[in-house]
């Protein structure tokens, strides 16, 4: 089974019984590949369906906190680069119990914090898409591989969110 596939069917499952989704960016885009989360949602914008919402929050997610909250979202999907410790551009989705107990996040306030705050004031099923980064040094520019899982996490992501209603 190819990656594609599995990480739409991981998606498909989580989302079950989804009424309101937020998807969070998360980012440096100034650190190459840091950028990933940021360029995922940045794809999905105007794109969604009206039940979705699409929060870029660069680096710092934990100011969007009120709005997630009144959003009220039933499903919250971050998207951020993970030193995961394999090939840059690998693709894993993680629950929040798997993101409490890995330290991955390439930023210092860990969005596992984030995440279980979320839990725990909104009630959201939370899950974590980390996306491997190759380069995180002061540049603009993806590397070719983080390029090409950027895209296809945003197009995996669009096509569940449509077959959810």
């Amino acid at each position: 089974m190819n990656k594609k596939v599995s990480l739409k069917k991981q998606l498909s499952s989580w989302i079950r019984g989804c009424n309101r989704l937020v998807v969070l960016g998360v980012g440096n885009p100034m650190r190459g590949d840091d950028a990933a989360g940021v360029e995922v949602v940045k794809r999905l914008f105007g794109k969604v369906p009206e039940w979705t919402k699409i929060i870029d929050c660069e680096m710092t997610p934990e100011n969007f906190l009120p709005e997630i909250e009144a959003y009220k979202p039933t499903h919250v999907l971050i998207v951020d680069a993970a030193e995961m410790n394999t090939e840059p551009g690998e693709v894993q989705l993680l629950s929040l119990e798997k993101m409490l107990n890995t330290a991955i996040s390439t930023h210092t306030i860990p969005l596992s914090i984030l995440a279980g705050v979320l839990a725990e004031e909104v009630k959201a099923k939370i899950v974590f898409l980390g996306i491997q980064p190759g380069d995180t040094s002061f540049t603009e520019n993806m590397s070719p591989e983080v390029q090409k899982a950027v895209k296809e996490v945003a197009g995996t992501i669009l096509e569940v969110a449509k077959e959810i209603k």
